[in-house]
């Protein structure tokens, strides 16, 4: 008989692993938490940019003095808003440089648009003399409209600076629609500095001017 060789068979060797590391768990909402306080400190930072401009001080126009007698009419007259360049049609006050470029004047503004603020001092300046008027736009039946056009409202610093207004105006039938009166209406006045009171100033005087010359004009024909 042929011996028969007995092989021990090798035992399997273990190794010692280290035990996985468990997943790292996020929670659902946390993404969502840093978006959102990413997105309040970006605004916070927009904020504090847009409040660090300096406030722009307000000014309004004046009325001139009533007079003594009011010469009431039987015509209603109703007053248009001014139409005006997009430079005027804003709130801000308008600077002109002698080569022609326009410009805003710094830290200063008007109470309201322009030509919406010059409509209304024209409508009070009318009620002053006793006259029947109102705003265009109110339902008004109007025997006359108070037309205009703001040709320039602001400081020309041509010849040492001054407050130039130059505003056309029309009177027209409320009927027909025909054009029953047109003048152009100028006033300057000096300007000692270019700043926000001193050119309010000037624009305020030439401004009280224009009114007077107005309304003794449209008097007489409306």
């Amino acid at each position: 008989m042929t011996p028969f060789s007995h092989r021990t068979q090798p035992k399997p060797v273990m190794s010692r692993l280290s035990p996985r590391p468990s997943p790292l768990r996020v929670r659902p909402d946390s993404g969502l938490r840093l978006g959102w306080r990413m997105a309040v400190f970006v605004g916070c930072l927009a904020l504090a940019g847009c409040s660090g401009g300096a406030a722009l001080e307000t000014f309004d126009l004046s009325l001139p003095s009533p007079p003594t007698r009011p010469s009431p009419s039987a015509r209603q007259l109703v007053v248009a808003e001014p139409v005006a360049l997009q430079a005027l049609e804003s709130d801000r006050i308008v600077v002109r440089s002698a080569d022609g470029v326009v410009s805003f004047l710094p830290g200063a503004q008007w109470s309201d648009r322009l030509p919406r603020l010059l409509q209304s001092r024209m409508v009070q300046t009318f009620e002053n003399t006793g006259r029947s008027v109102g705003r265009a736009g109110n339902g008004i039946a109007a025997d006359v409209i108070l037309q205009s056009d703001i040709r320039f409202f602001g400081v020309s610093t041509v010849e040492g600076g001054q407050a130039v207004i130059e505003i056309s105006a029309k009177l027209v039938d409320g009927e027909s629609g025909r054009i029953q009166a047109a003048r152009v209406f100028r006033s300057t006045t000096p300007v000692g500095a270019v700043s926000g009171k001193a050119a309010v100033a000037a624009l305020d005087a030439a401004m009280m001017k224009i009114l007077q010359e107005i309304v003794r004009w449209a008097g007489g024909r409306g």
